[in-house]
């Protein structure tokens, strides 16, 4: 059985599949605790103006939501980090003089300060204040951006190395070091992957606000808060969709000018050609090197990527064997625009809807729902296509996966795949059925008790002088 199973999988294709799966599960949280932390914040801010009790309720349901989100981020983040050893011992012995250090700096920075207020945020009101409190909120939210922050500098120096040279060490590998700390953090592609990835944690928390509100709507909680945080999660939705389909261009030309090979991975693009069309839909043949089914519109591509309607765009032939498998990143790209256009859709449609203060129609209210974890599945697709693109390269031009990759045996692997996926599976499935619960149970107080609003309002200028 062992000798069947060991010829039947790759040992390289279980690495990244396993990695896959930690990475899969982790990233759901944080694109949900990086911008909900700012809507809380935001809550808190419409209450010390308005006094209105509304943004008081809807803070301490989705205060609920953002605690138990947190914890997973934090349990799937501990376990992705120790498979940087368990099953890529290569990557921190090459570039651990890089990697370490702004792994570091995510926890010194971000980790600490986001677990020093946590408990404040959450538990802290009656002892000190509200706007202490906000401080504390207005704190949280600058943790996890920072948390983002520094992730996607090592993430995006992986796709685009800068600032660094290659020295041996003392036992005469080749191993990376640090020659100009801001080329490393500034690589040439972090400034569009962190607007990207940070504009999809917002849409993913617009539609998560606007499907779990509409849920409680349906369910007859018409409550104000309801109302409040039903319009917030639309007015973001149909805001900032249309925001990160402009980045998303600023960082699909970024890729064509530092990582071509994924661009033309992205476009299914295989010859080198002026005038590239932009393909619609196709079965990209990799062993034939040809799109079966091809629909596409002609020079379209040359157009948005180059600015020039005969701009030349380089094809995967000009990449024989150092490009990445083509199926998952054309179809993951398609699907993360697809779920964006759906979005947009959806977005523009419930303004229109509600506009000068009219109804939510209940099959749009459906809809919305239906449409609850959208920003999961664009985030997903898009990561996809940033981390398969990127093959085989672990680090563009410094270190391949094979490379990194550690000697386990094949069966171990399959054992540990099998089990991540079980426990992920029935941790993702516990959450979503708690937040449903939590939406079910969610009460509708008539008012706040008079411990909990501030004597007079709190200015913008108080808190951030409380936070400094």
């Amino acid at each position: 059985m062992n000798e069947i199973t060991a010829s039947t999988f790759d040992p390289l294709i279980l690495h990244r599949i396993q990695f896959a799966a930690n990475i899969s599960f982790h990233i759901l949280f944080p694109t949900i605790t990086i911008a909900l932390a700012w809507v809380l914040v935001f809550f808190k801010l419409r209450f010390a103006y308005t006094q209105d009790a509304k943004w008081m309720e809807a803070y301490f349901f989705w205060v609920k939501v953002f605690a138990l989100t947190f914890a997973l981020g934090v349990v799937s983040g501990i376990t992705m980090s120790f498979q940087f050893c368990t099953i890529w011992p290569g990557f921190m012995n090459t570039v651990g003089n890089i990697a370490g250090p702004l792994l570091a700096y995510e926890v010194l920075t971000a980790f600490f300060l986001e677990a020093s207020f946590l408990g404040v945020m959450l538990f802290g009101l009656q002892r000190v204040g509200h706007r202490w409190h906000t401080a504390a909120t207005f704190l949280v939210a600058i943790g996890t951006s920072l948390s983002a922050f520094w992730i996607l500098v090592l993430n995006s120096w992986m796709q685009t190395p800068a600032g660094f040279e290659m020295r041996p060490n003392a036992a005469g590998e080749m191993v990376a070091h640090v020659t100009n700390w801001w080329a490393v953090i500034f690589n040439p592609s972090f400034p569009y992957k962190l607007s990207h990835m940070m504009m999809a944690c917002f849409v993913t928390v617009a539609f998560l606000l606007a499907g779990i509100s509409a849920y409680r709507w349906l369910r007859g909680d018409r409550s104000a808060s309801v109302k409040a945080t039903l319009r917030t999660g639309i007015v973001m939705a149909a805001a900032l969709v249309p925001v990160q389909m402009f980045l998303g261009d600023l960082h699909g030309v970024n890729t064509f000018k530092h990582q071509p090979a994924k661009l033309a991975a992205m476009e299914g693009i295989w010859e080198t050609q002026r005038g590239a069309p932009a393909v619609l839909f196709a079965l990209p043949d990799e062993a034939a090197r040809v799109n079966r089914f091809e629909i596409a519109i002609p020079k379209l591509a040359s157009l948005y990527l180059t600015h020039d309607i005969n701009g030349e765009v380089k094809g995967l032939n000009d990449f024989v064997g150092v490009h990445p498998p083509v199926a998952p990143v054309f179809w993951g790209f398609r699907i993360m625009v697809g779920t964006g256009l759906l979005m947009l859709a959806v977005g523009w449609l419930a303004i229109w809807q509600q506009r000068k203060g009219k109804t939510l129609k209940p099959w749009l209210g459906k809809v919305l729902v239906g449409m609850t974890f959208s920003g999961w599945v664009a985030t997903l697709a898009g990561w996809y296509v940033t981390e398969i693109g990127r093959q085989p390269w672990l680090v563009t031009g410094v270190l391949s996966t094979k490379q990194a990759a550690a000697d386990i045996r094949t069966p171990m692997l399959i054992g540990t795949l099998v089990m991540y996926i079980a426990v992920y599976l029935a941790l993702l499935v516990a959450y979503i059925s708690v937040l449903f619960y939590l939406a079910r149970k969610a009460g509708s107080p008539s008012h706040i008790s008079a411990e909990q609003i501030p004597r007079e309002p709190i200015s913008p200028a108080k808190l951030v002088s409380s936070a400094a």
